[in-house]
Formats: C-alpha cells, structure tokens, sequence
C-alpha cells in the first residue's frame, strides 16, 4: 500500500508546456485593451457630434492613429485567443478543431487587416 498524495502522483506528468504563455497573451491583451477602450469610447463619443472631417483631422493626429491602430491589433488578437479556447474546450474532434482554429484565426486576421486598410485610407485621405 502506497501513502502518495495526488498531488505527488500528479507531478511526474509533465506540463502541456503551452497553456501558460496562451494564458499570459490573454491576460496582457485584456489589459491593454483597458485604456484603448476607454480612449475609443471617448473618440466614438466626439466623432457623433463631428463632422467627417473633424473626424478625419482628429484620426491624423499621430497619437490618435496609434491609438485606434493598437486597438484594432489588441482586440482581434484578444478575439483570436479566446475564440480559440472556446473551440478547444467545446470541439471533441481533432481534425474538426484543427480546421475551427485555422478558419477562426484566419477570419480574425482578415477582418483585422480590412479595419487597419480601412483607418490608414482615412489617414492618407486626411
């Protein structure tokens, strides 16, 4: 009879030697997005009682085009890896998961990259 708590049996198991750094790009990205999201709210705020290009003018202020190029990159980023966790946590399929997380961070990418297109045409335009 062996006297060997779980946590002891546990130990020899090893680590899945990614979960921690998926988990730190999670919580990093959250915490970024703090301060770009109340700047945004602040930006969509003043852009409803502006004209187009005031609102052009603001989004040429360099500080300004970081700021909403950082938030489109932190929040479809933040998007991409919790999708991803719901998909593996909730899709019992190897190959059917594989697929879901190549599409979803595919889709993410594209969406990200049609905003950035989207914010650098308004700047050159402005």
């Amino acid at each position: 009879m062996k006297y060997r708590s779980h946590l002891s049996k546990a130990r020899g198991l090893g680590s899945a030697k990614s979960g921690t750094g998926h988990w730190w790009l999670q919580r990093v990205s959250a915490v970024a997005l703090i301060p770009l999201t109340a700047w945004l709210i602040l930006m969509v705020d003043s852009s409803m009682h502006a004209s187009y290009q005031e609102t052009v003018a603001w989004l040429t202020v360099p500080l300004n085009s970081v700021c909403i190029v950082a938030w489109i990159l932190a929040a479809y980023y933040h998007a991409a890896l919790g999708l991803q966790v719901v998909i593996e946590d909730y899709i019992s399929g190897e190959g059917s998961k594989i697929i879901c997380v190549w599409v979803s961070n595919l889709t993410f990418l594209l969406l990200a990259v049609a905003a950035l297109i989207a914010v650098f045409k308004i700047i050159s335009a402005g």
